[in-house]
């Protein structure tokens, strides 16, 4: 579970840390501005995951540098950016992690100004059913795997992603319900692990 977990943090840190290649610059400075725009942001996600399970919890988001994805009982995973580091813990299996915020999928969604700059490239970008997707990989370690980022085109909205590892495992999450400009408690910010 740890590893299932910790390729969705590390792959979608990729998501926004880069820019897209100048042939397929269309849709980047919306992309900036929509995220530049967010302060705060609470949202409903399904996360559906590669032996077919699906879970489901809440995302609350607080930029620059924190996040909470904290998922529904019976589950008692806790993934939270604290503005330094992620902690990922699980009481249940006590299953614990740590890594700088940089390293995780958590950077896009808490760097602040967002600035899309050349470490991904776009492999793709499609508009599908009113959405746009942009299949992205790294630029330096295109083996390691693509992620598809999902938008609502009229008016921009992220609506989820789609991490695809080096061995074409793929963990996606949906969000749904999401309301930004929300007041959110710095206590949601902590690590409560114990540790």
């Amino acid at each position: 579970m740890r590893t299932l977990f910790a390729a969705v943090l590390s792959a979608v840190a990729l998501l926004f840390a880069a820019a897209l290649p100048a042939q397929a610059q269309t849709g980047v400075p919306e992309i900036e501005k929509y995220f530049n725009s967010i302060k705060t942001l609470q949202s409903r996600f399904v996360q559906s995951n590669p032996n077919g399970s699906t879970i489901q919890g809440t995302l609350y988001v607080r930029r620059p540098g924190r996040m909470r994805f904290e998922y529904d009982p019976p589950s008692q995973l806790k993934i939270v950016a604290d503005g330094f580091q992620v902690t990922m813990w699980d009481p249940t299996t006590k299953d614990f992690g740590q890594w700088p915020i940089g390293w995780t999928a958590a950077s896009f969604l808490v760097k602040d100004p967002l600035s899309l700059s050349g470490d991904l490239r776009v492999e793709k970008l499609d508009r599908v059913n009113g959405l746009i997707e942009a299949t992205m990989s790294q630029t330096k370690k295109p083996q390691d795997g693509k992620v598809i980022v999902r938008f609502a085109e009229n008016p921009m909205v992220l609506r989820g992603w789609t991490i695809i590892d080096s061995r074409g495992q793929q963990v996606s999450v949906a969000l749904s319900d999401m309301q930004t400009g929300v007041q959110l408690a710095d206590s949601l910010f902590k690590n409560d692990s114990g540790r």
